[in-house]
């Protein structure tokens, strides 16, 4: 039943990206030609969050609520505000600076995780690939569009 928690703990994170739609800002930004099609990221992220609920979920698991719990939760954090920033706020700039963190964190989740569990390490490795193509384009729209 615990896999329920992280799951619901997940989602709470991820409904920030459903608070904070692009809307109206987003369409109006100058894009790159690589920009992906709106209808990927849904999936994409839904695909991302379980995977992240389940790597948090082994974590504890296997060592309960340790410093690798805390990076765990701490990424979702800035996960979350990310949505917020970019898209209630308005402030590319800002929120290229809180998923360059994300990144941070990331990678330090993946080493800290890696001795613990295995699967629960490789489980953000493609979370990490997806943050690097974002934290691209969100540098890259915040540049091609600097007032």
């Amino acid at each position: 039943m615990a896999i329920i928690v992280f799951l619901i703990v997940t989602a709470s994170a991820a409904a920030t990206g459903a608070m904070f739609q692009p809307g109206t800002f987003y369409e109006g930004l100058t894009k790159p030609n690589w920009n992906p099609p709106a209808q990927l990221f849904g999936p994409i992220w839904t695909s991302l969050y379980i995977m992240i609920a389940i790597a948090g979920w082994l974590i504890w698991r296997k060592q309960g609520v340790t410093i690798v719990l805390g990076v765990w939760a701490l990424q979702l954090a800035f996960n979350a505000f990310w949505s917020f920033l970019a898209f209630k706020m308005n402030r590319l700039d800002l929120a290229f600076y809180d998923i360059v963190a994300l990144w941070i964190i990331i990678v330090l989740f993946i080493i800290l995780a890696w001795p613990v569990s295995r699967l629960g390490a490789v489980l953000f490795v493609p979370y990490l690939i997806w943050v690097s193509f974002a934290g691209a384009l969100n540098y890259t729209l915040w540049r091609m569009n600097l007032v």
